[in-house]
């Protein structure tokens, strides 16, 4: 057989799941050196490791994002985010698609947890790096819109690190549109700078970390307008959100 009759096998292999031919070809391949056959073991492996192995050892608590809400009087119905899957659940699953004579099935199946566990990583990250902000010895708080119906919240400064804007009330942009953020300076004659697009949740709520340094010194606050999705180079309307920097501004 070739890599290319392979391909759908390299994750059943990886898992102790492949039988033979198939099982004695992989091998084959392997021990002459195959480098196609190799990097897909590599993948396989990779891939197994995620799915099967100890998700407690990079997973915080699974209401990590609701706390961080819950700090500023953000309430939630649900975490729109699956806990990460257990490795055993993931085993089982395996060898029920296995062992039921569907291949492929469990291939497709396998990339779908793959693309699920890349996007758990990639929240999971961003909430890490929230929950740093939040709790930096340079970290300032202020608050916002506390006195309107209009969207409110508060935005968490760190000199070093950037700004973490969290916020409720601020409705979904319509198809074609997106929240734009901007640093506003102090100069009078200075214009806003852009700092990044972002959308809210189906609640409304939003929670988006502006990283990087940023100078209080020359920047009075963030704020927030809704633009077209590819956004802009200058505000076009009245800010939703302004947050200033420092307590000290308001």
């Amino acid at each position: 057989m070739n890599c290319t009759e392979l391909r759908d096998h390299y994750e059943l292999y990886a898992l102790g799941l492949a039988e033979d031919p198939e099982r004695a070809e992989i091998r084959a391949h392997l021990d002459r050196g195959c480098e196609v056959c190799m990097a897909e073991m590599k993948r396989a492996r990779e891939m197994a490791a995620l799915l099967g192995g100890s998700s407690a050892s990079v997973a915080p608590s699974p209401k990590l994002r609701r706390r961080i809400l819950a700090s500023v009087g953000v309430e939630q119905r649900a975490f729109g985010w699956t806990p990460f899957l257990a490795g055993s659940t993931i085993m089982c699953l395996a060898a029920a698609f296995y062992f039921g004579g569907r291949e492929w099935d469990f291939s497709r199946e396998v990339l779908k947890l793959r693309e699920e566990s890349r996007a758990q990583i990639i929240e999971l990250t961003r909430l890490n790096e929230a929950f740093a902000l939040m709790n930096g010895a340079d970290t300032t708080v202020t608050t916002f819109g506390e006195k309107t119906p209009k969207p409110k919240g508060r935005l968490f400064y760190n000199p070093s690190m950037g700004a973490l804007l969290i916020a409720s009330n601020l409705p979904q942009a319509p198809t074609g549109k997106a929240y734009e953020l901007w640093l506003i300076p102090k100069a009078k004659s200075a214009s806003p700078v852009r700092a990044g697009m972002f959308q809210s949740q189906s609640d409304g709520t939003v929670m988006h970390m502006m990283h990087g340094p940023i100078d209080a010194n020359t920047t009075a606050a963030v704020a927030v307008t809704m633009e077209v999705d590819t956004g802009v180079d200058a505000p076009t309307g009245t800010p939703m959100i302004v947050a200033p920097l420092a307590p000290s501004l308001q």
